[in-house]
């Protein structure tokens, strides 16, 4: 076996590239924690419906207005929720997109 095979620069490149994963790995779950808890608050019908959901796309809660329900039928309020879940989701990912983003240019790869 030739000297010296196992020492050299390439094994403080990979080191480094170890400590370049962990160091990203350790940032991705840091902004998966902040996702969790940051929110976005969409409302819709003039703030008939509002809709609170997480930067991990967890729907946290759905108001809609007592006086909304008076005058609404189930087709129409079935739209608005819809349509209020769904820009809720389009913050949401974008929310996502700008915390995790960054990251993902960071990889060694």
């Amino acid at each position: 076996m030739a000297k010296g095979f196992n020492k050299g620069p390439a094994m403080g490149g990979q080191g480094g590239m170890m400590q370049q994963i962990q160091k990203l790995q350790k940032q991705m779950e840091e902004a998966q924690a902040k996702l969790a808890e940051e929110t976005v608050t969409v409302t819709t019908g003039g703030g008939a419906i509002k809709v609170v959901m997480t930067g991990d796309q967890k729907c946290k809660s759905v108001e809609i207005s007592p006086e909304f329900l008076k005058d609404a039928d189930a087709e129409m309020l079935q739209d608005m929720v819809l349509s209020a879940v769904n820009m809720a989701l389009d913050q949401s990912r974008d929310l996502q997109q700008k915390l995790m983003g960054p990251l993902a240019g960071g990889m060694p790869f």
